[in-house]
């Protein structure tokens, strides 16, 4: 039981480096206006495009980047279209808001809109991709990356992300039906656990004296990896060269690991962003630094590192070419993410930190409700569950309207608190 208290402890921990990257990335983009013309200029031609002339582009698109079926591999519509920047909105709010990772709702939010699930998941491996090359903020904490330690685990990242991206494409040719419903149960048992963990640390935080100095954006001390527990000294005291030396601040010659956990380690990180679509920077932190021994401050650097080649290398080699990318829910989703995030992070200066925690167990444990309710309709259509198509729709239904109303709560409550507290907000900035 330990053991899944500290992990839940450590993907929480995980969740909140991977939405301070998105932070960072979203101020980036929005307070240069190079970046901002750059966006728009991006985003215009795809949006017209999608809306006018989808299957004439999708025609002269050359088939290494998905061809037609590229741009229209399901129902595009302008309603799309703008329920795609609403997700990516609700996504930033509780990026921003909560400083816990928002894109754990997107591919749930995609495939409850009728996305197919390995659309959504290309799609959200190229917004997340899209984002991390317009924000370009890695060369702030290449300070923190070490190199050695970065490239080995890139190795098994690219390795897991081809796995989870082959599996995704074997699944999906087989039959749709099957590809949605493994990728349906992968994100019910992470959004499952996650969610627990978050609703636990909620309950626990509201008896806490000290639950008011929590915050969204907590994060674990730069200490947090510096004093190893049973398991990670067992790994490091394992010299199977060649041995990859780090954290040189922390202990005189730094510590060292065989290059073999790092790689395991990495496709495990890979695998997770080729099926789920999410980057896989949630996992890193956990394993870095409870299983690997690998300190905080290293670990945040090394996270950002691979966010950005897993999953550019993840959403072009396994998704863009193969025609499994909606472009224009991307930069939907992009457009309505960066407004958000504004959003949720100025919210977060007038509400209180027990509140935030409270509504991110909230947000998790919907996409948890959404996705379990999904999973029968499915596998009655396999024919794997007796159910009838119609028990299975009404439970589908239920599950929609339970997420997006939760996601649609917390959204207007956000929006509004922030309406309302602008002349704080304002005399706040002043007052810096």
């Amino acid at each position: 039981m330990n053991f899944f208290r500290q992990w839940g402890r450590f993907m929480l921990m995980g969740a909140r480096v991977f939405a301070q990257w998105e932070i960072n990335n979203s101020n980036v983009i929005l307070r240069d206006r190079k970046r901002v013309i750059l966006l728009c200029i991006l985003i215009l031609p795809i949006i017209c495009g999608g809306i006018v002339f989808a299957d004439s582009i999708g025609d002269a698109m050359p088939e290494l980047l998905g061809g037609k079926k590229a741009y229209s591999p399901a129902f595009y519509s302008t309603g799309i279209f703008i329920v795609s920047i609403l997700i990516g909105m609700g996504a930033g709010l509780i990026t921003g808001c909560i400083g816990a990772g928002g894109g754990f709702i997107i591919a749930p939010a995609l495939m409850s809109a009728g996305i197919k699930g390995i659309l959504a998941v290309g799609t959200d491996l190229f917004h997340i991709f899209a984002k991390a090359i317009m924000g370009s903020v890695i060369h702030r904490k290449l300070g923190n990356v070490s190199v050695p330690l970065a490239v080995v685990f890139l190795l098994g990242a690219i390795i897991g992300a081809t796995l989870g991206g082959v599996i995704n494409r074997v699944l999906y040719e087989i039959n749709p039906v099957l590809s949605d419903a493994f990728i349906t149960t992968v994100y019910a048992l992470m959004l499952g656990f996650l969610g627990a963990y978050a609703l636990i640390d909620y309950l626990k935080a509201r008896k806490s004296s000290e639950a008011d100095e929590g915050g969204g954006h907590a994060h674990g001390g730069k200490d947090e990896g510096a004093e190893m527990g049973n398991l990670p000294r067992k790994i490091q005291a394992i010299k199977l060269p060649p041995m990859v030396k780090f954290d040189f601040e922390l202990t005189p010659g730094g510590r060292s690991i065989s290059w073999l956990f790092l790689v395991l380690s990495g496709a495990l990180v890979g695998l997770a962003a080729g099926i789920m679509g999410v980057g896989g920077g949630f996992l890193t932190f956990p394993i870095f630094v409870y299983i690997l021994g690998v300190s905080s401050m290293t670990t945040v650097g090394t996270d950002i590192f691979q966010i950005v080649f897993t999953a550019g290398y993840a959403s072009i080699s396994q998704y863009a070419i193969y025609g499994f990318i909606f472009y224009t829910l991307a930069m939907g989703m992009l457009l309505g993410s960066l407004l958000g995030i504004q959003i949720g992070a100025m919210v977060t200066k007038v509400v209180k930190g027990i509140t935030i925690r409270g509504f991110y167990a909230m947000a998790v444990l919907a996409g948890f409700v959404n996705r379990i309710f999904a999973l029968p309709s499915k596998l009655g259509e396999m024919g794997v569950i007796p159910i009838s198509k119609q028990v299975g729709g009404v439970l589908d239904t239920i599950g929609v309207w339970a997420f997006f109303i939760v996601i649609g709560i917390f959204g207007v409550w956000v929006v509004g608190t922030f309406f309302s507290n602008i002349s704080v907000l304002k005399g706040e900035e002043v007052s810096k």
